[in-house]
């Protein structure tokens, strides 16, 4: 066998992908699902896994038959598993995904309100549980101008799409509560309260690891995608330097707001394995062989390391 050998049939082989999915239901069970009731979380993480096939398949996000990116992000998710219990992370990973499903429908189509419309609502329907994902919405209009859909049309649609969520909870708050706006605007509050450049000393090790192993991966992904770009289509190309240019904006905020490691760290996780996973898909050389061997040992050391931690804490 050729030292090269290995990865390509890993990355091309139909098993692939259902023996990576019962790693990460075992890393799952593992950790906890049963004795802490996980449930909710777990089919968050199974349909979030369903929308990666999904969001490769539809948009060929690797030119051969692979499913290196939705292998990767289960790997990433269970190295990353001190997420597990965040039911808000959960829903929060699902809308990203579906957000970057129906946003790549829209490439160059500046008449495209109506997905324009689905991606925003998504958007506004998952800052419900994490409001600091209204974050990403300017991000989410720069993506729109990358793809050239971005036009006075869709950026209207895309207003309406992000307050709905909103208009309607509204109303079902005045309802309840009987006119009392409270609720609703205290759901606002911890943005006023967030902190930059909080205590790093009170961040566990883990989340260090976690976070220098995802950027060495979006490291290798984007300098590898920049090299070889010129082999995929100008639609990829362009789907893929929307996910470099989230991809290190989310690796630049997690520094920034440590504190909001439960938000920042799916997005850092759905985008990476895009990139590491066109990475692993289409390269097959010894160096690359031995890249591939030290990821995959380095996510099973890590992911048993966090196992470890979330165990003793």
């Amino acid at each position: 066998m050729k030292g090269s050998q290995l990865q390509k049939i890993v990355a091309g082989s139909r098993l692939t992908l259902p023996v990576t999915a019962l790693y990460g239901l075992a890393i799952w069970f593992i950790s906890g699902t049963v004795q802490h009731q996980w449930w909710i979380q777990l089919f968050c993480f199974i349909l979030s896994t369903y929308l990666m096939v999904l969001l490769n398949n539809f948009n060929s996000l690797i030119r051969i038959y692979s499913r290196s990116i939705t292998s990767a992000f289960i790997i990433l998710s269970c190295a990353a598993c001190f997420l597990f219990p965040s039911l808000e992370g959960g829903f929060v990973t699902v809308g990203l995904i579906a957000s970057l499903l129906t946003i790549f429908v829209t490439y160059q189509d500046r008449d495209a309100a109506g997905w324009s419309f689905y991606t925003f609502l998504i958007l506004g329907l998952a800052s419900l549980a994490k409001v600091h994902l209204l974050v990403f919405i300017p991000f989410y209009w720069i993506i729109m101008m990358l793809l050239s859909s971005l036009s006075l049309r869709t950026f209207i649609a895309s207003l309406f799409g992000l307050l709905t969520p909103y208009w309607i909870s509204i109303a079902i708050i005045l309802m309840v509560y009987q006119g009392d706006v409270r609720p609703f605007t205290g759901h606002f509050q911890p943005l006023a309260e967030t902190v930059f450049f909080a205590d790093y000393g009170s961040i566990p090790l883990s989340h260090y690891l976690t976070y220098a192993f995802l950027v060495c991966l979006s490291v290798t992904g984007i300098i590898h995608f920049l090299r070889t770009s010129y082999n995929d289509k100008i639609r990829t190309r362009q789907f893929y330097y929307s996910i470099m240019f989230l991809d290190i904006v989310v690796l630049v905020l997690l520094p920034i707001c440590p504190q909001q490691y439960d938000l920042l760290f799916r997005p850092a996780i759905i985008l990476t394995s895009a990139l590491i996973g066109h990475f692993i898909a289409l390269t097959h050389t010894q160096v690359t062989n031995i890249a591939f061997y030290v990821i995959l040992t380095t996510a099973l050391l890590l992911t048993s390391f966090n196992l470890w931690i979330s165990f003793n804490s």
